[in-house]
């Protein structure tokens, strides 16, 4: 089968396009899934690189997120025939592992999964959609809603909103009614995220978020009315130098929602405001199943938009991966076998 293939943790030239790796075969409670569309996340920019503390067998085939059309049931395998609309949950959470990581993910012509991790997919959602969905949007959904309980009248702040997860996490905040402050590195970006549906936007290559908040929602104090200034949540999964400003940002009382640290996880960190202010940082990790089925009803219903930037072939994966470490993209990047 095709596929896209890493043999070695290093740079970008060390995914490479392979035509003839061999085809995987079901075993028991198995089902091999023929892959029809597999989105990348900047996960898989940290698989390549390497992780300290995983291990990744190798040779290793990226792609958490797959979308596909069972070709082959395995023995002991109920509920399932060949043909069906199938997204995969990427954990399996009866053996353990993650698909992309520690097993064979869905960049490939073929992917072999657990029964149990298959989730069915909806009439009139594509391959494309559902295959952009479990890792970002699933996570956007536990962080914003399941942890982070946003509710109308919020005043939310979101960094790196043009992501996979930003873009989630902008939908997700205007359907509970609060209010969005989107942050992204281009003024393009910017008018794509407004368009989206934030109410103001902020470019933080040209402007600094902090002063900009201070701007539209003055500066937090506990004296002199100053309790209702600021914004009551920030969405902040880059980490960095972000990270105390944006605890900086936030009022009495505010919450800080994380689930990554794509700039860096040992950012400088000022405990001061988080007392001071009665900060809460609450983080997510990950995604339940149910997760995945209310994303898939969402979509089916048209309530939630999956932003797609590109589709690329498999044979150009190198380069999907690229746009991604490169923050070149608005929403989620595809790869279809």
């Amino acid at each position: 089968m095709k596929a896209a293939v890493v043999r070695e943790h290093g740079g970008p030239d060390h995914l490479n396009f392979e035509p003839n790796f061999p085809d995987p075969t079901p075993g028991e409670g198995d089902v091999i899934v023929a892959v029809k569309a597999s989105s990348l996340n900047y996960h898989d920019v940290f698989t390549r690189r390497g992780m300290p503390g995983i291990k990744v067998p190798m040779p290793a085939i990226m792609g958490l997120d797959i979308a596909g059309e069972i070709a082959e049931v395995g023995p002991g395998v109920t509920g399932w025939k060949k043909g069906d609309r199938v997204l995969v949950d990427p954990i399996n959470r009866v053996e353990g592992g993650l698909m992309g990581e520690t097993v064979h993910g869905g960049l490939a012509g073929l992917c072999r999964a657990r029964a149990h991790q298959l989730v069915r997919i909806p009439d009139g959602v594509s391959y494309t959609d559902a295959a952009a969905l479990p890792c970002a949007y699933g996570t956007a959904l536990r962080m914003m809603m399941t942890n982070g309980h946003v509710a109308k009248g919020e005043k939310v702040l979101i960094l790196g909103a043009s992501g996979g997860v930003g873009v989630c996490c902008l939908q997700l905040a205007k359907l509970a009614g609060a209010e969005v402050i989107a942050c992204a590195g281009t003024d393009a970006k910017a008018k794509r995220l407004a368009e989206l549906g934030a109410d103001k936007t902020i470019n933080y290559v040209t402007h600094d978020f902090q002063d900009e908040v201070y701007k539209l929602y003055g500066k937090p104090t506990r004296r002199g009315g100053g309790t209702d200034r600021g914004v009551d949540v920030v969405v902040n999964y880059t980490g960095g130098d972000t990270w105390v400003k944006s605890l900086k940002v936030l009022k009495v009382g505010g919450r800080l929602l994380t689930c990554g640290a794509t700039a860096g996880f040992d950012p400088k960190e000022d405990i001061r405001f988080i007392w001071t202010f009665e900060l809460k940082v609450l983080g997510s990790n990950g995604w339940m199943r149910s997760d995945i089925e209310t994303l898939l009803k969402l979509v089916q219903e048209g309530k939630l938009k999956v932003l797609i930037d590109k589709v690329y072939k498999l044979e150009d994966a190198r380069e999907a991966l690229r746009v991604i470490e490169d923050r070149e993209v608005f929403g989620k990047v595809v790869v279809a076998p």
